[in-house]
C-alpha cells in the first residue's frame, strides 16, 4: 500500500485497468508462480492498476485462503508501482471477511461485487455497501450489475459513505448512467467520485461511455493482447477515433460476437487467450467450461487480425511522417 489516495492513483495512470486471470496448475490448484508471472507481465506492459481476484480472476471459484495468497502475490509483484484492488463479495458477513483479508494482504482498495443470489431493495443494498466500506480502511468501488443496480438517488447516498470512491457499471444502461453522473454532480458538487465502464469487453462501448464523461474501464483484452488494448486505450484517450473505429470493426466487434457464442466466455475465452500467448494459466474452474475448440481457433484468427491492424497503423503513421 502507498499513502496516495486510490482515486489519484487510478486516474493518474496512462494504461488500461488490468484484471488478471487466476492461474491453476494441472492438479487444479492455484499456481502462484504462473499467476505472479501473469501479473508481472501486465504491470510491465503498462497497466494502470491490477484488479486481483475479481470477475475475470474467478473470485466466485476461490477459497478464502486462495484469495488471500493471490492478493498478497499481486501486491508483492506490484511493489507499489500500481495500485492493487481486490474483489469482495457474497453476503455482508462474507464480503466483510474478504475485505479484511484483502486489507491484511496489502491491497490498496476493494471492488465490491453484487451480493450473492438475493434481489435486495435499494435500502438493503445501501446498508450492505455501507457495512462493507466501513469494515476496513480501504477505498471501495461498488460494482453495479445483475442484482445490484442502483437508482441515481442511491448512488448519491453511496457517494456520501466514507470509503466509497466510485461506481463500476456492468449494467450498460447509458441513460441511467447519465442520470447517475448528473445526480451526483448536482447533489454533491466538488465530490471526487469515479465512474468505470465495467461491461465485458468494455472497449466496444468506450466511445459511448466517453460521451458521458466515463473514461476509466476494465480491459479483459489486456490479459492476452496488451499491445492491442494499449493502442485502443491511447487512441480513445487522445481522440484518435479513426484508430478506435478500425480496431472496433476489425477486432473488438468480432471478439464480442465470439464471446456471445458460449456461456461464461467472458472469462474462459480470456484464459484461452492467455494460453495462446504462451502462458499456461490452466483452465477455468467449474461451473464454467472451456471454449469449444472451433471457438479457440476463431479467437486465434481474431487476435492475428488485431495485430495486423496495429501493423497497418504503424505503416500508415510512418508513411504519413515521411
Amino acid at each position: 500500500m502507498t499513502s496516495a489516495p486510490l482515486t489519484v492513483r487510478l486516474t493518474g495512470g496512462s494504461g488500461p485497468l488490468f484484471f488478471p486471470v487466476t492461474a491453476y496448475g494441472p492438479d487444479g490448484a492455484v499456481d502462484l508462480d504462473v499467476f505472479r508471472a501473469h501479473v508481472r507481465a501486465g504491470i510491465d506492459a503498462g497497466a494502470a492498476a491490477v484488479f486481483a481476484c475479481c470477475g475475470t480472476g474467478e473470485f466466485h471459484a476461490l477459497a478464502p485462503e486462495e484469495f488471500r495468497v493471490c492478493v498478497a502475490a499481486a501486491v508483492e509483484e506490484s511493489a507499489g508501482r500500481v495500485p492493487v484492488v481486490a474483489g469482495a463479495g457474497y453476503g455482508t458477513a462474507l464480503a466483510v471477511h474478504y475485505a479484511r483479508t484483502a486489507e491484511e494482504a496489502g491491497a490498496d482498495g476493494l471492488l465490491a461485487m453484487p451480493p450473492y443470489l438475493v434481489a435486495a431493495d435499494q435500502a438493503g443494498l445501501l446498508r450492505h455497501y455501507t457495512a462493507l466500506a466501513g469494515a476496513t480502511g480501504l477505498e471501495t468501488i461498488v460494482y453495479q450489475r445483475d442484482n445490484a443496480v442502483f437508482t441515481p438517488e442511491t448512488v448519491v447516498e453511496l457517494a456520501k459513505v466514507d470509503g466509497v470512491v466510485g461506481l463500476k457499471d456492468g449494467y450498460g444502461d447509458l441513460e441511467l448512467m447519465q442520470r447517475t453522473v448528473s445526480a451526483v454532480r448536482t447533489e454533491l458538487p466538488g465530490r471526487d467520485f469515479l465512474y468505470f465502464n465495467g461491461l465485458p469487453t468494455a472497449e466496444l462501448t468506450g466511445l459511448a461511455y466517453r460521451g458521458i464523461g466515463v473514461t476509466l474501464y476494465s480491459s479483459a483484452v489486456f490479459c492476452f493482447a496488451p499491445e492491442i488494448a494499449l493502442a485502443f486505450h491511447r487512441a480513445l484517450a487522445t481522440g484518435d477515433d479513426t484508430t478506435v473505429n478500425r480496431l472496433l470493426d476489425g477486432f473488438y466487434r468480432p471478439l464480442v460476437e465470439l464471446r456471445g457464442k458460449g456461456r461464461g466466455y467472458a472469462v474462459s475465452l480470456v484464459k484461452a487467450g492467455v494460453r495462446l500467448r504462451g502462458l499456461d494459466v490452466g483452465e477455468v474452474r467449474p461451473p464454467l467450461s472451456e471454449p469449444a475448440p472451433a471457438h479457440i481457433k476463431e479467437l486465434t484468427g481474431i487476435i492475428e487480425r488485431g495485430h495486423a491492424l496495429l501493423a497497418d497503423n504503424a505503416r500508415t503513421d510512418k508513411e504519413g511522417s515521411a
